[in-house]
């Protein structure tokens, strides 16, 4: 069964391509929840109207197919909470200038 450490250094090679860095350290990743062979991760977008959602989804399930031990992946798209910078990381903060 994949660990949650594995769910999460895969999402780490999903980038955001409008701003050059991956959904973990943006703060889009919200959660994962493994269930057996299945899972399911919640992130979000920096905006509704965001140009790269299909894409970014496609990566979400892409990197988590090649992860052994996963079958299924579904990705939930939300806006609640909505994303704010505040959820980035500090190296993310400080190489896109916020903080």
């Amino acid at each position: 069964m994949p660990t949650q450490q594995e769910v999460v250094e895969a999402l780490r090679e999903v980038e955001d391509p409008e701003l050059g860095m991956d959904i973990v350290e943006l703060g889009l990743f919200y959660d994962a929840e493994i269930d057996g062979p299945k899972v399911k991760v919640h992130y979000t977008l920096t905006s509704m109207g965001c140009p790269a959602g299909a894409m970014i989804q496609e990566d979400i399930e892409r990197v988590l197919l090649e992860i052994p031990g996963i079958g299924e992946v579904e990705s939930e798209l939300t806006f609640d909470p909505p994303w704010t910078p505040d959820r980035m990381s500090e190296d993310a903060k400080f190489i896109l200038g916020f903080g």
